[in-house]
């Protein structure tokens, strides 16, 4: 009696403790949670239209958009020792590119192994290259282009044949057909090369980088001797690659060389062709503030077909460019003549036709063109969040489809007939579902049913939204996460987090808990503002701090400190910030200027002098440094170490020494500032780790944050 007595007292006590509701204490309760978050990743539009694929469990599994019926595996998975990368199929989709295991090289990069797979099965095909990458399908799909070594190469599928196309690739040197380290880190692409539309003549990239400094990382790897990795990394105002533009004939085996003009210190993007097969270009001066698309003509002569220009730069790195059907008219991006970034529709030969949208908010995403209807993401409903919207070619029929306010992501269908929308918010997480083209809802993939049940029962920090006006006048949006627990009566400790570079956000209605989150069981607030800068509020706004760099910046991010310091609940002397990357520079930054507002700071992989940062976004956001030294050299924390309050600010550098992006450079320099002033600080080094504090420490960096939060704020 007595033993099922206390069993029953037991598993009742069990009950209660489930039900009552609990915060996560832990960056590995976070990650449990976000773990929990089903999302349809890796969506893949087949061209039919009608279907899509994933990766499911190492398995290329086929769906279709309209009817909910189980998956057709198209490829089941090889085994374990054969880890599916990527996958593409050919245009008809009666063959699939395979790409077996990835070897890093940087952000975006890496070389793998190719398979095919078609009715004979799947086999391995360029067994005698090495490091082979970026390759993909012509488009009548018999061909398959790839990067070897630096050198093109193309793979005839029928034949079982490779023909080489260049032959003065070479390591730190050139580079056929894929991108530079500047250009993959801050283009984005690495695939530099492009088919016509018939698959006959194939145009790229030919990057002499011979005349860039090079760079040595240092590598450690638990060796006895450790050794030098180099690459080539030009830095703000030093010599980039130069960039030509080749189109190779897949008949006549000829390489031409086009030419894109006498500035050799220019930037090429990527190469693209009109529907007709007219090979087109994107030129971009060296200051960024002059970008132009040219069009080849058949007679061997060139015209530029749209021209953008502005006093501080023009944002190549999010304009939306599509040719429409008829080969005659294109929709493009663009923000200079209006200071939002809207649509607008042109002709090849007459120029500008008319905008496509219009109004004081931004078109963030173009998602596709369906008959004469534009699909597109933007602000118009609040600068938060993210809506999907229709219109038509002139201009006219606006409609809103996403059913909710959140912020939602769209994966179309080829022909645009159905659409996948995720969407999430500050209170609720991600929900998938399949809509027709006219925003009808047809069926949820994923609506997270017991992550909701979970987030029930737990006491996880929801963002509240707000805004305040700086002692300057500027208006700047900002959320807090609070304890379950919070009492306005009381006086709680401030995390600030942010990460405040330009054109980013941090301050966006959707469901995005982080190892900040866990603080709130702790005890302590944790407050994110956008200062200017910042994206999504117009150009004025975001090119507020060109050419000088983390000045405004931080101004905004001490108002912040002292606004959060006049509200009643702040224990004022209990303020800290954090940031990572740019952000990491700002916490440098605050801790420095603040005069002993911030009693802790937790700067990790930090910029600390815009010198020793890469050319391209550098000089895009801040100017040639010939032209803003002061932007480079008064913001520099490295300048600005010896105002560290170091007996009020708590000062903790975190850096990964194999990163190759923000070089552990930034990190030591930042240390001999501070040591020649006699400041204390603290220090956290990751032998061989990345930007991203990758491939082994992601958690226990963030764990050493939260504990060192605790101890010292």
């Amino acid at each position: 009696m007595f033993k099922k007595l206390f069993l029953l007292t037991l598993l009742s006590g069990l009950v209660a403790a489930e039900a009552t509701a609990t915060a996560p204490s832990t960056y590995r309760d976070i990650v449990a949670l976000r773990a929990m978050n089903r999302r349809a990743q890796g969506i893949r539009p087949m061209s039919d239209g009608r279907h899509y694929t994933i990766l499911e469990n190492n398995s290329v599994v086929r769906y279709n958009y309209a009817d909910d019926l189980p998956g057709q595996t198209l490829l089941a998975s090889p085994g374990d020792d054969f880890p599916i990368v990527d996958y593409q199929f050919s245009p008809d989709g009666t063959r699939m590119l395979v790409a077996r295991g990835a070897e890093p090289i940087y952000r975006r990069s890496y070389t793998t192994r190719y398979y095919l797979s078609d009715e004979e099965g799947l086999r391995p095909i360029l067994t005698e290259m090495e490091g082979t990458r970026d390759a993909s399908f012509s488009p009548d799909g018999r061909t398959i282009a790839f990067s070897s070594g630096n050198d093109l190469y193309l793979y005839d599928i029928e034949a079982d044949s490779v023909r080489r196309i260049t032959r003065d690739g070479r390591w730190n040197e050139t580079i056929n057909g894929t991108t530079d380290w500047v250009y993959e880190e801050e283009c984005a692409f690495t695939r530099a090369y492009a088919f016509s539309p018939d698959g006959r003549r194939l145009a790229f990239l030919r990057f002499d980088e011979s005349q860039v400094p090079l760079f040595e990382m240092m590598r450690f790897d638990g060796t006895l001797y450790n050794r030098a990795y180099t690459f080539k990394y030009p830095k703000a105002g030093d010599r980039n690659s130069e960039v030509d533009l080749f189109v190779y004939d897949l008949d006549t085996e000829r390489t031409e060389r086009i030419d894109a003009g006498p500035d050799r210190g220019q930037y090429l993007l990527q190469p693209l062709w009109t529907p007709d097969g007219r090979l087109c270009f994107q030129r971009l001066n060296r200051r960024q503030n002059h970008y132009e698309l040219v069009l080849c003509l058949p007679d061997g002569t060139q015209r530029v077909i749209f021209d953008e220009q502005s006093p501080t730069y023009v944002d190549h790195t999010n304009k939306p460019l599509q040719f429409l059907p008829d080969g005659r008219r294109f929709l493009i991006g663009e923000e200079t003549s209006t200071g939002f970034r809207h649509l607008y529709l042109y002709s090849i030969d007459k120029g500008l036709l008319r905008p496509v949208t219009q109004g004081e908010w931004e078109v963030t995403d173009f998602v596709g063109l369906r008959g004469d209807k534009v699909y597109y993401l933007s602000t118009e409903g609040s600068p938060l969040r993210r809506d999907l919207y229709r219109i038509g070619l002139n201009g006219k029929g606006k409609q809103r489809l996403t059913p909710g306010d959140g912020f939602y992501s769209i994966a179309p269908s080829a022909d645009l007939s159905y659409y996948i929308c995720e969407g999430s918010n500050s209170t609720t997480p991600s929900r998938t579902e399949v809509f027709t083209a006219d925003g009808r809802p047809l069926r949820t993939l994923a609506d997270n049913a017991e992550l909701r049940e979970r987030l029930a029962q737990t006491d996880l920090p929801v963002r509240e939204f707000f805004t305040f006006t700086t002692e300057r006048g500027d208006e700047l949006n900002g959320y807090l996460l609070k304890p379950a627990d919070f009492d306005p009566a009381k006086r709680y400790p401030v995390l600030m987090t942010q990460y405040s570079g330009p054109g980013s956000q941090q301050v966006s209605d959707r469901w995005a808990p982080d190892w900040e989150s866990a603080l709130t069981a702790h005890g302590y607030v944790v407050a994110c503002v956008d200062p200017r800068g910042t994206g999504f509020r117009g150009e004025a706004f975001r090119k507020a701090t060109y050419g000088n760099l983390g000045a405004l910046e931080v101004e905004d991010q001490i108002s912040a400190a002292r606004y959060l310091a006049r509200q009643s609940w702040v224990d004022a002397d209990r303020i800290g910030i954090y940031g990572w990357s740019f952000g990491g520079f700002m916490a440098l930054g605050c801790a420095c200027k603040g005069d002993g507002l911030f009693k802790m700071a937790i700067a990790v992989a930090p910029v600390t002098s815009w010198r020793y940062y890469d050319s391209i976004y550098t000089e895009n956001y801040n100017g040639l440094p010939e032209d803003y030294p002061e932007g480079y050299d008064g913001n520099s924390p490295i300048n600005l170490a010896h105002l560290l309050r170091d007996d009020r600010t708590r000062l903790l550098l975190i850096h990964g020494t194999a990163d190759d992006n923000v070089h552990f450079q930034n990190a030591m320099e930042m240390a001999r500032a501070l040591n020649r002033w006699g400041k204390r600080y603290d220090m956290m080094v990751y032998p061989d780790q990345n930007h991203s504090m990758m491939p082994d420490d992601t958690i226990n960096v963030r764990e050493k944050m939260i504990e060192y939060t605790l101890q010292n704020l």
